[in-house]
């Protein structure tokens, strides 16, 4: 999946990559450590140098569901961008993972300075988000829809 369109490498001219990653800092976390919560206020955001992150959703009465496993490349927490920047999903190093590590108010502050760069940034985690939704509402499907009716339940 390197060629991705959501992954960084794909989805943001070098220039604009470059940029963003002046404002970033290296975050490294161990196997089965929690990067956050669904709920928890989003202040910042990471990109996946290497390991593997799983995103899950609160199902209640059991464990969390996994939607998605995300490698290098990929963003982990697009909440930042979008007020009231509460986190609509969780996320746990299933591997020992690399990052860079975003601090929302800069990156915010940076977009806004510089129009060009805000909206290819902007464009990017869209696209992720959008990636996002799909994936939830397949691995949903996957888990709750009625079998054999050709219907979904959502």
């Amino acid at each position: 999946m390197s060629g991705s369109p959501t992954r960084i490498t794909a989805a943001l001219p070098a220039r604009y990559r470059a940029r963003l990653m002046e404002i970033g800092r290296e975050v490294d976390f161990a196997q089965g450590v929690r990067l956050f919560d669904e709920g928890d206020h989003a202040d910042r955001f990471r990109i996946l140098r290497s390991g593997t992150v799983t995103l899950d959703i609160r199902v209640p009465g059991s464990a969390p569901v996994v939607i998605e496993s995300l490698g290098p490349g990929e963003l982990v927490g697009w909440s930042w961008l979008f007020k009231p920047c509460i986190r609509h999903l969780g996320a746990e190093a299933m591997t020992p993972v690399r990052t860079h590590e975003f601090d929302a108010e800069t990156v915010l502050m940076a977009m806004d300075a510089d129009p060009a760069f805000g909206s290819a940034v902007g464009h990017w985690v869209g696209q992720v988000l959008a990636d996002r939704l799909q994936a939830t509402r397949i691995r949903l499907l996957d888990l709750y829809a009625p079998r054999g009716t050709g219907r979904s339940v959502l």
